[in-house]
């Protein structure tokens, strides 16, 4: 199975920013792929870039619903060139905002929406006065390019959001992000995506936005990650590329997450998604508490 990750500069052009989404589908389907991602909010600008009561616009206006025009669009494509794609958009739901991600699978079905689930505000993504947080959960979609999971931008710091994923049985897991240059340690980005691979048993596909905007430095370096925790690809710093990888969805049910860890998992003492918090009182330290002093007779 091959998957293309779409790594674009942002032409100054809206429309001109779309057209070139649908280009990169058209060729990544040219070029064998089954499955093309794209960055966060894939055809417009960083919108939280600035805090959202700066703007001179609503945020609902900057947004649109799914289906709508863009998902009517991509599906279209997506049907005509028989790939699934995974995108991102500002989505409008009522009165409410989202970080959303629709999932089109390879005949142009729009199979649901992922919404970004945990919600940062720092400098230069001032992302809580744009997006509610989601109500999606974690749900992994059947494609006709495998078991499908995604995980938006900042859902993937969350090791209970993968195990989410991996516990449905998901193959790959698609990663739009808006990442900048020096935003983590040297090697943390990278590291993060192979640990999540490898600790889950499943390919990870992250998407990265590219280039300058106004103070924002997007890096690049987009990359596919295996059940083993290495790289399969990575795309180059700072240019524009259609990074493409060959993957053996087999490879997962080999890995040490799914041979290993996933079934010696004990969730009679998880609690809330983690170890259970309170304070445990082992049989031996019971045991000992309760012995005799035999020095003091």
């Amino acid at each position: 199975m091959d998957i293309a990750l779409v790594q674009q500069f942002l032409p100054d052009n809206p429309l001109g920013a779309f057209e070139q989404g649908l280009d990169a589908i058209r060729d990544a389907a040219d070029a064998g792929a089954d499955l093309v991602v794209f960055p966060e909010l894939s055809f417009t600008p960083f919108y939280p870039r600035i805090p959202a009561e700066e703007r001179g616009e609503d945020v609902a206006d900057l947004a649109e619903p799914v289906p709508g025009p863009t998902t009517e669009s991509v599906a279209d494509i997506a049907e005509k060139y028989g790939v699934v794609v995974v995108f991102n958009l500002l989505e409008r739901d009522g009165d409410r905002t989202y970080d959303t991600s629709p999932v089109i699978d390879a005949d142009g079905t729009l199979l649901g929406c992922t919404r970004m689930m945990h919600v940062p505000d720092y400098e230069g993504f001032h992302e809580q006065g744009y997006y509610t947080p989601g109500d999606t959960g974690a749900p992994v979609y059947e494609t006709a390019a495998g078991r499908l999971g995604v995980a938006i931008c900042y859902d993937r710091h969350y090791p209970e959001y993968l195990r989410a994923l991996a516990l449905q049985d998901a193959e790959v897991v698609a990663i739009p992000q808006a990442g900048t240059a020096g935003e983590w340690p040297k090697g943390v980005y990278e590291s993060e995506i192979r640990i999540g691979s490898f600790q889950n048993g499943f390919y990870a596909a992250m998407a990265n936005r590219v280039g300058q905007e106004e103070d924002l430095l997007f890096e690049g370096r987009s990359l596919v990650t295996g059940p083993s925790g290495r790289i399969v690809a990575q795309a180059p710093t700072g240019k524009a590329i259609l990074l493409m990888a060959s993957i053996d969805l087999e490879k997962c049910a080999e890995a040490p997450a799914r041979t290993r860890f996933l079934g010696d998992r004990r969730p009679d003492r998880y609690e809330d998604g983690a170890v259970e918090l309170q304070a445990s009182t082992p049989a031996h330290r019971t045991a000992l508490a309760d012995a005799p002093d035999e020095a003091g007779g």
